[in-house]
């Protein structure tokens, strides 16, 4: 009987605790939606700001985002399976891995401004890229990096080790093996990291502050060695030096709404892809 509503009382704990999430959240995008959603239109998606960021749109924010995000994940991805897979096939057990997997895991806990101003230092002003997408994609795939390579390392271990097992047993390489039945087995894993991540880079404004963003332009970017508008940068532009606060702060809003919307979309694109992966490998 006390084992029972022991048991009740947890759950009760349970659904309380998920009840303040859901409700919190579902009041951030209320407020956000309320606010914000007076100023979206075709005009407001595809037009530069005008009249001092007083009028027009967000569409060089938006591409601006949208690059340095995919630039990010093009640099954050590959390395971070590559070390993910050496970690969980190659490298020996020991002492020396698991230091290198806490110092990740420590890494992961990093403030973002400090990764700002490693890529200022590394990339803006010894590497030369100046303030560019480069700089700004560089420094947010580092930034990442770390959740991309703990998530990849789970979905690995994750693996039934018989799997490799019966590959090698039927005569496959151990880089075979990797390749066509751990990687694929591992993937819906590996794709939540990049689903976080992608989440993660697209709002983070310290570190693009720094390296890539700038305060106006209503051109949009010819190379990776342009400096670029960026929504969590111009979002904090108007709500902190503008000079017509009224028009400004429904901007910010508006911007706001966009950028949950896009990092929405993004993972909604993941989670499908993921998915129809897991799907996939049943039906197989």
């Amino acid at each position: 009987m006390k084992s029972k509503q022991t048991q009740n009382l947890g759950f009760a704990l349970l659904y309380l605790a998920m009840g303040i999430t859901l409700i919190a959240l579902g009041a951030i995008l209320v407020f956000i939606i309320v606010n914000g959603i007076q100023v979206i239109n075709w005009d407001f998606l595809t037009q530069p700001p005008r009249k001092a960021m007083t009028q027009g749109g967000i569409a060089p924010a938006l591409v601006g985002t949208f690059y340095l995000t995919l630039s990010a994940i093009i640099f954050a991805l590959p390395l971070g399976l590559a070390c993910a897979l050496y970690l969980v096939e190659y490298s020996p057990r020991g002492a020396v891995v698991s230091l290198i997997r806490m110092s990740i895991n420590n890494l992961a806990g990093v403030p973002s401004v400090v990764f700002g101003l490693f890529g200022l230092t590394v990339f803006v002003k010894y590497c030369g890229f100046g303030v560019s997408i480069l700089s700004g994609g560089l420094t947010l795939g580092i930034m990442i990096l770390p959740g991309i390579i703990s998530a990849a390392q789970e979905a690995l271990m994750a693996v039934p080790q018989s799997l490799r097992e019966a590959s090698l047993a039927l005569g496959a390489s151990q880089w075979q093996t990797i390749r066509k039945i751990v990687i694929p087995t591992a993937l819906p894993g590996i794709l939540t990291g990049v689903i976080l991540s992608v989440g993660r880079a697209a709002g983070e404004t310290a570190p693009i502050m720094f390296t890539a963003a700038t305060f106006y332009t209503r051109g949009f970017p010819e190379s990776i060695f342009d400096e670029v508008m960026a929504l969590p940068y111009h979002i904090y532009a108007l709500m902190t030096e503008g000079t017509f606060p009224t028009r400004q702060t429904a901007i910010a809003y508006g911007c706001a709404l966009i950028l949950v919307i896009l990092v929405l979309v993004i993972s909604a694109a993941a989670i499908i892809i993921r998915q129809r992966q897991r799907n996939y490998e049943f039906v197989g």
